[in-house]
Parts: C-alpha cells; structure tokens; sequence
C-alpha cells in the first residue's frame, strides 16, 4: 500500500517536474552563454578577469527567464499568495541559490587555484547550478508557487 502511495506521488510529479527542467534548461543556456560571452571576449570585457562578477551577471539574467518560465508554465496553477511575496520570496530563493554557484566557483578558482575557462564552468556550471538546483525544486514548490 505504501509503495503504491509513493509510485502514484511520483507519477503525479512527473509533469511538473519536466516542465521545471525545461524551464530550467532554457535559463541554463542563458546563464552559461552569457559567462562565457562575458569570460570570453578577452580584453574587450572588463570581466574576462572576473570569474564571480560574470558568473553574478549571468545567473541574474538567467533568473529573470526562470521566474517567467517557471511563473507563466510550471507553476501555472498555483497563485495562492500575493504576486509581492511570490517574487521576494523567488529572488531570494534565487539569490541563495546564485551563492551556492558563486561558492563553487570561488572556492575552485581561489581556493584550489583551478582557473581555467573549463575548472569554472565545471565549478560554477556544473556542480554549482547543479546544487542550485535541486535547492530551488523543492523550495519554488514549498515557499514561493503555493497552491
């Protein structure tokens, strides 16, 4: 009876949890293109040298198209709270989550002294937003899309 519960809670999340990756893979484009636009231009960019500022600017936008994604789709059905806190709460949810990247990177590129263009995309892009990640999934669902 109980692994049946669970099996039906599971399917019944299937849906959401496609559409929160999708969303989540189409900000991921944004936000790995843009550090690496930003990281790449050489001595065109004034951040070519900042790992942490390009990696803040990128995930920022980044968030912009997750909060309309995930608003307008994902979570579509669920508004049980004023349009204010939804968004506080989504920024901030986001900013920590955006801290937990940044560590990542910092940690690897100051810390372990990895500082190629590859050690940050694997620090800030992979483990970082990974972590991100899976933070945002169970908090957008809990504290910021109520039903």
């Amino acid at each position: 009876m109980m692994i049946t519960n669970f099996a039906t809670r599971i399917r019944q999340l299937v849906p959401e949890i496609s559409k929160f990756l999708t969303v989540g893979a189409v900000a991921y484009v944004v936000d790995v293109g843009v550090f690496n636009l930003l990281r790449s231009l050489g001595e065109l960019s004034p951040l070519s040298a900042k790992p942490i500022t390009a990696k803040i600017i990128a995930a920022s936008l980044a968030t912009l198209v997750a909060y309309f994604g995930n608003k307008k789709w994902t979570y579509a059905k669920r508004s049980g709270q004023s349009r204010q806190r939804e968004i506080l709460f989504f920024y901030g949810i986001n900013g920590i989550a955006i801290l937990i990247a940044v560590a990542c990177l910092w940690f690897s590129h100051y810390v372990l002294d990895f500082t190629s263009p590859l050690a940050d995309n694997i620090s800030a892009n992979i483990i970082g937003v990974g972590l991100g990640t899976l933070f945002r999934f169970f908090a957008y669902r809990y504290w910021v899309f109520l039903k």
